[in-house]
């Protein structure tokens, strides 16, 4: 039988604000979209968290037997700068300062997003859609809100009308705004006199002579609205209703909330079961900003070379990191927390690669079968209550603590228990985690041995030629990079700390 009809999956929907029971659409299959990168720059933490957050979603769903259609668009127009209806496309903008096509900006930076993340061990999506790719298909979608009554063209650009809409709708419904509200705290802004009231929004934009991206239209020669490019695409690959749909937390007003209002005032029905929402990520307990300097990329992170954390970390004490926290946890991103997190990796990963050591017991272990039947119900209940990887994580030194003990000898483990217990550990922590394959490990760990066995080497002829500056050199040096050295009467030997 489907893991997904015997375990009951949570979800903590955006709409309700509630945890709510996950029931598919169509049972056994599952549509899930995700709001993609805009490719006007390189990819930020920030956005590594929450694309994370539904890698990490989309690998739970699948293990639990689901056929899921993960759909993340790639944004590559209409994109204005402020997330506003006004002003200059952000990469027509990048294209103009670096004097390069528009296109070859789209390129250069879905590039980088894409090796980003396939150095954090991300799966692909099952499509992956761009907004030009696309543009018929807004078009016609624009055509329907028209026809329907609730958008209206003024000099060659298309607009929605909120105030219409809300006549019968509840625009506000997602983020919880109320309209009279957003009408009064609206300022008066240049640039907005075609529309009626300030709080419409542009599905089709007309182009000035000056901008690149341009496409023809029977309104205009011009480009698609920001918010309309995601609800043609999700419904186009996954139907005018789908199960999930996930962005980070930012992106819940205006942009997700103009997407419901666009569906219904298109289609006649809310597009989406289940919203998800990823929370901010922020470094030494302040909000990541470009203005203020306290921003830094991946690459800076991961090499080291940058002035807010003591050395580089690898992806895999990153992705660590991060699924240390709830996805809809605000996280700070500290030194501390980043070398604690180190430390309790390689705890984890020492544990995980000591299994294939451990010798077999001819005799069942109960207590060695209970503890791996409890640890086994713990995972599916923290991850089955909203994806709740910290508890998970909890509960996975736990199953650190019983390999301690069978190293220790203090308890025993059958062959089938070890093989359930290696099974379990490797689901969890490789495939749904998405940390490094564990073949991947065990290549590092011999490395890693073979490389502390040579430096133990050289300390033991330092001290054979009492030169005991060069073996303190040696045994402090590995001490500050977590390695710890014990010398006993069997000789040196070595641990992770």
């Amino acid at each position: 039988m489907e893991l997904y009809k015997t375990n009951q999956l949570s979800i903590y929907n955006s709409l309700s604000k509630d945890k709510e029971k996950f029931t598919p659409i169509h049972a056994g299959n599952v549509g899930m979209y995700v709001c993609g990168p805009t490719v006007y720059s390189n990819v930020h933490l920030g956005n590594v968290r929450t694309f994370m957050s539904f890698d990490m979603v989309f690998r739970y769903l699948k293990h639990l037997g689901f056929k899921v259609r993960y759909v993340r668009n790639i944004t590559d127009a209409g994109h204005l700068e402020n997330d506003a209806d006004v002003g200059e496309d952000k990469i027509s903008k990048k294209a103009r300062l670096e004097e390069i096509e528009p296109m070859e900006v789209v390129q250069r930076y879905t590039v980088d997003f894409h090796n980003i993340l396939n150095l954090f061990n991300f799966l692909p999506p099952s499509i992956e859609p761009t907004a030009t790719g696309h543009i018929i298909e807004q078009i016609e979608l624009i055509q329907t809100i028209i026809d329907n009554g609730f958008g209206y063209i003024v000099n060659g650009s298309v607009y929605f009308d909120v105030h219409k809409y809300n006549e019968t709708n509840d625009y506000g419904i997602l983020s919880k705004r109320k309209l009279e509200d957003l009408i009064h705290n609206t300022r008066a802004l240049d640039g907005q006199s075609d529309k009626k009231n300030p709080q419409d929004f542009a599905l089709w934009k007309r182009a000035e002579p000056q901008h690149i991206m341009k496409w023809p239209s029977p309104w205009s020669d011009g480009f698609p609205g920001w918010h309309l490019e995601c609800t043609a695409m999700s419904t186009k690959y996954l139907g005018e209703q789908f199960d999930i749909h996930g962005g980070g937390m930012d992106l819940k007003f205006p942009h997700h909330e103009c997407e419901i209002a666009q569906n219904v005032a298109a289609k006649g029905t809310a597009p989406v079961n289940y919203w998800m929402h990823a929370n901010m990520l922020e470094m030494n307990g302040q909000r990541m900003s470009k203005s203020t300097g306290n921003i830094i990329n991946p690459d800076q992170l991961l090499t080291g070379e940058n002035d807010k954390f003591s050395k580089g970390f690898s992806p895999n004490v990153i992705r660590f990191f991060m699924m240390q926290s709830s996805y809809r946890s605000i996280l700070d991103l500290t030194d501390a927390g980043l070398l604690a997190s180190e430390k309790g990796f390689n705890r984890l990963m020492d544990a995980v690669s000591s299994l294939s050591k451990l010798e077999i017991s001819k005799a069942t272990s109960k207590m060695a079968s209970e503890t791996i039947a409890s640890l086994k119900l713990k995972f599916y209940e923290a991850m089955n209550d909203d994806f709740n990887t910290p508890i998970l994580i909890a509960h996975l030194f736990d199953g650190v603590s019983l390999i301690n003990k069978l190293k220790a000898g203090t308890e025993t483990i059958s062959e089938t228990d070890l093989n359930n217990l290696k099974s379990l550990l490797h689901t969890f922590i490789f495939d749904i985690l998405g940390l490094t394959t564990i073949s991947e490990v065990n290549e590092g760990t011999d490395k890693l041995e073979g490389t502390i066995s040579l430096l133990i080497e050289l300390r033991n002829q330092a001290r054979a030629n009492k030169d005991f500056a060069m073996s303190d050199k040696i045994r402090d040096e590995l001490l500050a990079f977590g390695i710890q050295l014990k010398d006993g009467k069997d000789g040196t030997t070595f641990s992770l700390s």
